[in-house]
């Protein structure tokens, strides 16, 4: 899919955060450049200074007000981040998390033999993360707001080789309901996108993730694999006003794999 000719800016004077843009093969990057095309003013962050050169240019093509590094491992970097949006805008409209991070020997093993360490970082970068950036974002949303995250499905069932990291996003997922029930009356609303099999980076330290988007393709009803354009104009979609009354949900942008056996 590429984006489409966008003539209404319809979300024209909206401002959000973007987090976890790595390359032009991102998820973070197709939400980011759908919100710009529909209007949005955008800060956006990247990992470190090896993801600075790959990141820049593509901020510079959004005509990103804000550019930072976050990484959430670091004490004080995201802080660091809504501080200056609150100096820059005093208040935000969206914020998009797309980041995980689970170690090797936690990813790669059993969820049994998973060690107590690689556990706690894999929850932390990958669910942590995005409870203190709705805790952050909260007073920064004034006139409400709307807060997303990435899932997987293999939070629902078992996915051979996502392991450890579908316990975290069952958890992130969990999370999701529970902030949008404790922001809602504020007018937040929150909600994790569940795109399908997409060949990111991020992807690709699952082993046999080759197999797994081919399979994808063959079972979806759709037979055909969605991309981040998909990913990002359903995820823009839902930050516009006409999507005020739809919080606490799990979107599947998969072509249907989901509901097939």
């Amino acid at each position: 899919m590429s984006l489409p000719t966008v003539k209404a800016k319809l979300l024209e004077g909206r401002k959000g955060l973007i987090v976890g843009i790595a390359n032009n093969r991102s998820i973070a990057w197709g939400c980011a450049r759908a919100f710009r095309a529909f209007g949005a003013e955008l800060a956006i962050t990247y990992l470190n200074d090896k993801a600075k050169p790959y990141v820049e240019p593509l901020a510079g093509e959004l005509e990103a007000a804000i550019f930072l590094p976050l990484d959430a491992a670091v004490p004080g970097q995201m802080e660091a981040v809504f501080e200056r949006i609150a100096e820059t805008w005093g208040e935000l409209d969206f914020v998009v998390h797309s980041i995980a991070f689970s170690p090797k020997e936690a990813l790669g093993g059993r969820v049994t033999d998973v060690p107590r360490e690689g556990f706690l970082k894999t929850m932390d970068i990958s669910c942590w993360s995005f409870i203190r950036m709705a805790q952050l974002a909260e007073p920064l949303m004034k006139r409400g707001g709307t807060l997303f995250t990435m899932t997987y499905h293999g939070s629902q069932v078992v996915v051979e080789n996502y392991n450890i990291m579908g316990v975290a996003k069952a958890a992130l997922e969990s999370a999701v309901r529970y902030i949008a029930a404790e922001l809602g009356p504020k007018g937040i609303r929150v909600h994790a996108i569940s795109p399908g099999a997409l060949a990111t980076r991020a992807a690709s330290g699952i082993p046999e993730f080759d197999a797994l988007l081919e399979k994808t393709k063959v079972k979806s009803p759709t037979r055909e694999l969605v991309d981040i354009d998909d990913v990002g104009v359903a995820t823009a979609f839902l930050a516009h006003d006409a999507a005020r009354l739809i919080t606490g949900q799990v979107l599947y942008v998969d072509g249907g794999y989901h509901i097939i056996d």
